[in-house]
């Protein structure tokens, strides 16, 4: 399964992936690169529920920006059950959540959650969704590495500072229901 495939432009070379499934969680061009996926996936790219090679999966309906969407439109955010872990993808989302959004993420282990700012949540907001979620491992995404061509968005650092918690570095994340934290939310960063 894959997340929101990006298209080079961005800067970042997209490896070479097949999956059985792509979700994507707006129409722009730095998520919606469903033709680099090989293997002809299942596309998920509305609000629902669906199950799909024995993934179940909801789409949650939220903003690209804090304007109802009316800026950037809409946004996508998808709840993974897999293997009975429960996976969020927050997409482009920038605003906290709404009591109906946050219905359907309770329960959340792992946690996706942008943090750079400008056309997703920045820091603090970032912060505050992390604490209406609380899962039990937070990877950040969306924010400026050396190679990237957004611009004025920020980098991990702000977002490390405000969430206040001591960060690993993994290359790949490999985890059961059972290695999962129980006491301490974990901030993972997954390198390139």
């Amino acid at each position: 399964m894959i997340t929101d495939p990006y298209d080079k432009k961005i800067g970042l070379k997209m490896p070479s992936l097949e999956a059985d499934i792509v979700t994507v969680s707006h129409d722009h061009y730095d998520h919606n690169n469903v033709a680099a996926v090989k293997n002809n996936p299942y596309l998920v790219n509305m609000a629902g529920e669906y199950d799909v090679k024995g993934v179940a999966i909801h789409g949650v309906e939220s903003n690209h920006d804090d304007k109802g969407g009316h800026e950037r439109g809409k946004n996508v955010i998808y709840r993974f059950e897999i293997d009975d872990i429960s996976v969020t993808h927050l997409g482009d989302l920038a605003t906290t959540l709404t009591d109906t959004q946050l219905e359907a993420l309770v329960g959340t282990d792992i946690l996706l959650i942008p943090v750079g700012g400008k056309y997703t949540l920045d820091a603090k907001k970032a912060v505050e969704v992390i604490s209406q979620i609380e899962p039990r491992i937070v990877i950040p995404m969306h924010y400026k590495t050396p190679d990237l061509a957004i611009e004025d968005i920020d980098g991990l650092e702000k977002f490390i500072k405000e969430f206040g918690v001591k960060p690993t570095e993994e290359q790949k994340l490999k985890i059961s229901k059972k290695d999962l934290p129980q006491e301490d939310m974990e901030l993972v960063i997954l390198s390139m």
